[in-house]
């Protein structure tokens, strides 16, 4: 438990936090399914470029997981409890055109960057620059691997 942290700024940081995780194991999820799915004259690049995405992720969530720990709360135990608080959506099963894949993506990163915006404003608020930290780089990457995205988009 954070000592340093208010108890009603633990409770806001948690939640801020379950969010967070919420929207990357979604995204995680996603970027995974895709990868299976991709088709298309691009297949090799993406597929390599979703796998190296959904990997940096994995790993992501633990350390997410991880702080929610830290505040002195616990990390989500089922999927239910996962995946509720997402902001994100993910597909219906079938054919996708593997451009409108990386657009998905892309977008989602981008909302993923501004939810952690928010995060990182108000973890600096609440004294919690530890969270805000780990909000910094976590945008830092979704801030990059939507540009990337992007690009391959176009």
């Amino acid at each position: 438990m954070t000592a340093y942290l208010k108890k009603n700024h633990q409770k806001q940081m948690v939640e801020i936090l379950q969010g967070i995780l919420s929207d990357t194991f979604t995204l995680y999820f996603k970027t995974h399914a895709y990868h299976w799915n991709v088709e298309g004259p691009h297949f090799d690049t993406l597929h390599k470029l979703f796998g190296d995405q959904y990997t940096e992720m994995w790993t992501a969530m633990d350390d997410i997981a991880e702080r929610i720990r830290a505040i002195g709360d616990y990390a989500p135990m089922n999927l239910d409890e996962i995946t509720k608080p997402t902001s994100l959506k993910l597909p219906k099963s079938g054919a996708l055109a593997a451009m409108k894949m990386v657009k998905d993506l892309a977008k989602d990163h981008e909302t993923i960057s501004k939810r952690l915006a928010d995060g990182i404003e108000k973890a600096s608020n609440m004294g919690d620059e530890v969270t805000a930290d780990l909000f910094i780089q976590r945008q830092t990457i979704h801030d990059k691997t939507a540009w990337m995205l992007n690009a391959t988009a176009r």
